[in-house]
């Protein structure tokens, strides 16, 4: 049995040589930590095989990532997102969820399935998209509001769809069914109780916690506040990505957001490049191997249904048309809470192991395909700076010529 440190070697090592390489060729790091986790995995080098217990721990980086937005979200400014969230994240999530589950009404597939498969799909990944906005310093323009609200209001509808799957089911679930809408009462408990309790037991920890003046022992309580709200969310089923967004939001207003913030940073972009890798990792050349046609059909349509729906929706989320397309292919991949929606579906048998698999390695291949989408994006916008420096130049050595002449 190989050592926890074999296997940190081996993670730091895969990322140290294909991420620098992916950043020089132009396909940003998010492909480069795909591509790591392809190579070190199952299917290739077999240096890592447990794949699921990797993939389990990397979340954290997803949890620390909302987290940390949340710290720069105010209550009040959350509030003034309320229409981006509600409106824009129910427009996005209705128009791609019917067109998918159409699509796969036309392949033939049970309507139960073809639903399923719809609601799962329409979702996008919040660590790809919220990651390519935070690099490209995109996250508080338009563009960035329009799609963090998409991904928040995926992320609150995860309950009711993990609620109505049994519905779905061809078997007799009336007990399971009522036993999950106990789990949403449950869940909008948790919720409330967290916001109202929550806030005043954070400000009394912070306080007392900030007169031992042990930085350690902040950064500890920090890391404590943020997962144990997250694992309170993932009790009651909700999504635990929502759960650190909220407990980020709760200490926004506290004062130590900043010294938070930079003491989270570093475990954030470690375990969120981890996260990705362990994506690469799960790549199921076998079921591609079988299903291959099915497969990339479903990649296609994915990607493509979802880049032109939100074309289409981008000039009501008010974002500029020359962001459009940027906007479009950003949230044109599946996304990891389409995982636990097909697992879910697969314990009450709406959906059968085959579909599922497809349906899951669909949504990992949809996420190689974005940072190859908008490489295109980047070489033009990389173009247009380097265009810009020397017109620059032009116009201050013109400047300076006039001034000489005067």
């Amino acid at each position: 049995m190989k050592s926890l440190l074999f296997h940190v070697v081996v993670f730091l090592g895969a990322a140290l040589v294909v991420v620098p390489m992916s950043i020089r060729l132009g396909f940003g790091s998010v492909l480069g930590y795909l591509l790591a986790g392809v190579l070190i995995g199952p299917s290739v080098m077999k240096l890592v095989t447990n794949v699921d217990a990797i993939l389990h721990f990397s979340e954290l980086g997803i949890v620390l990532m909302m987290f940390v937005i949340g710290l720069e979200m105010h209550v009040g400014r959350l509030w003034a997102l309320r229409r981006t969230i509600f409106g824009y994240g129910g427009m996005q999530m209705a128009l791609c969820a019917g067109l998918l589950t159409a699509i796969f009404l036309v392949f033939g597939s049970h309507w139960q399935i073809a639903l399923t498969a719809g609601l799962a799909l329409a979702l996008s990944s919040t660590a790809m998209a919220v990651s390519e906005l935070e690099q490209r310093g995109q996250l508080n323009s338009p563009t960035g509001e329009a799609a963090f609200g998409i991904l928040l209001f995926q992320d609150l509808a995860a309950i009711p769809l993990v609620a109505l799957l049994p519905l779905l089911s061809p078997i007799d679930t009336g007990a399971s069914a009522a036993e999950n809408w106990i789990a949403v009462g449950k869940a909008l408990a948790m919720l409330v109780a967290v916001v109202l309790v929550g806030r005043i037991a954070l400000r009394r920890g912070l306080h007392i916690v900030s007169r031992t003046g042990a930085p350690e022992i902040f950064t500890a309580f920090a890391l404590l506040w943020v997962i144990g709200v997250a694992l309170l969310f993932r009790s009651v089923q909700l999504s635990a990505s929502l759960g650190a967004f909220l407990a980020g939001v709760l200490l926004a207003d506290s004062g130590y957001q900043q010294q938070v913030e930079r003491d989270i940073a570093p475990f954030k972009g470690l375990l969120l490049g981890l996260f990705f890798i362990a994506i690469g990792m799960s790549i199921d050349f076998g079921v591609l191997m079988h299903d291959a046609r099915r497969v990339l059909v479903v990649v296609a349509a994915v990607v493509g249904i979802k880049a032109a729906a939100l074309w289409l929706l981008a000039p009501r989320f008010n974002v500029p048309r020359e962001q459009r397309a940027y906007f479009a292919l950003l949230l044109s991949q599946g996304g990891e809470f389409a995982f636990v929606v097909m697992s879910s579906a697969l314990a009450v048998r709406v959906v059968e192991p085959r579909a599922s698999a497809i349906v899951t390695l669909a949504v990992v291949l949809s996420m190689i395909t974005t940072p190859l989408l908008l490489l295109p994006l980047r070489l033009r916008a990389a173009a247009r700076a380097s265009a810009a420096v020397p017109a620059e130049g032009e116009q201050a050595r013109g400047r300076d010529a006039t001034q000489e002449a005067k």
